[in-house]
């Protein structure tokens, strides 16, 4: 039945994507505000067809340019955040060498960081403030790495200097946080022994992790997002990344604990499995990534 449910799956994701990559390649070059958005419908229907179901307390501003930080526990992440809102990631150079999702991250504006060469630095950060001066939505995975799920990595405070160095004085950038949960599969609680199995991190591989998750079924996302806060209002990088990440732990352990306040279903509803309406949880990305 999981072997069955995957292959179906994996056929819908490619049905929808292959013939939208070159739309969008399309508006990348004719239509840079429609190019912004229409990642973020398509990654919706994505979740439709994935069976993921989010879960939502808070909101991404709208109309500002915003560094979103989060925490990072899978491959599931770019899907469940870009769903969230309009957003472009920050990936180490090596993703975009990936076959096939180096495309799909080219085409969703990736700002790539090749983090062993200090002029290479520089230029991704003239990038990224470029993009933030536009109103763009930037997530940083401020662990450098993903966790089991289970737990938030201490928070790199080098990797915020791209945002929180001289150039970005005057800023009218907000920071916000977001912390992402896999809390159910088919509508059961995972527990703790559970949850590592949704992440994707260390050595493992993607193609059979994303099998392995494809066939257990329909997951349910919980994301808190916080009220955003001016960037100005940071000391300096080191302060961001505190505050960060203090935010984005207590949300997280909240969230493990049930007690996400006031939390919202967005309209990202799942596509029938057998007839039966599909819920789940998790989240997540790994060091592959970032």
């Amino acid at each position: 039945m999981g072997t069955l449910r995957a292959s179906a799956v994996l056929t819908g994701f490619f049905a929808l994507t292959l013939p939208l990559m070159p739309v969008q390649s399309v508006l990348l070059r004719v239509a840079p505000q429609a190019a912004r958005r229409f990642p973020h419908w398509y990654h919706r229907q994505v979740c439709r067809i994935l069976g993921i179901r989010l879960v939502v307390d808070g909101a991404v501003k709208a109309g500002a340019p915003v560094l979103l930080v989060s925490n990072h526990t899978s491959w599931l992440d770019i899907i469940s955040l870009s769903a969230l809102a309009p957003v472009s990631f920050v990936a180490k150079k090596e993703v975009g060498r990936w076959p096939f999702v180096s495309s799909l991250a080219r085409l969703q504006r990736t700002v790539f960081v090749d983090r062993t060469r200090r002029q290479a630095a520089g230029e991704a950060t003239d990038e990224i403030m470029a993009r933030l001066s536009q109103g763009d939505t930037i997530v940083l995975f401020a662990e450098g790495t993903s966790s089991d799920g289970n737990r938030v990595l201490p928070f790199k405070t080098s990797l915020f200097g791209a945002v929180k160095g001289p150039q970005a004085m005057g800023s009218n950038t907000v920071v916000q946080t977001a912390a992402v949960v896999y809390t159910h599969r088919r509508g059961l609680p995972l527990s703790r022994a559970d949850r590592p199995r949704v992440g994707w991190y260390g050595d493992m591989e993607m193609q059979s992790h994303a099998w392995d998750v494809l066939k257990s079924g329909p997951l349910t996302v919980t994301i808190k997002v916080s009220e955003p806060v001016p960037l100005d209002t940071y000391a300096d990088r080191k302060d961001l990344a505190i505050q960060s990440e203090r935010a984005v732990r207590q949300a997280v352990h909240g969230i493990l604990r049930g007690r996400a306040s006031d939390a919202t279903l967005v309209p990202v509803e799942p596509q029938p499995e057998n007839r039966r309406q599909a819920v789940g949880a998790r989240s997540g990305l790994s060091e592959k990534w970032t």
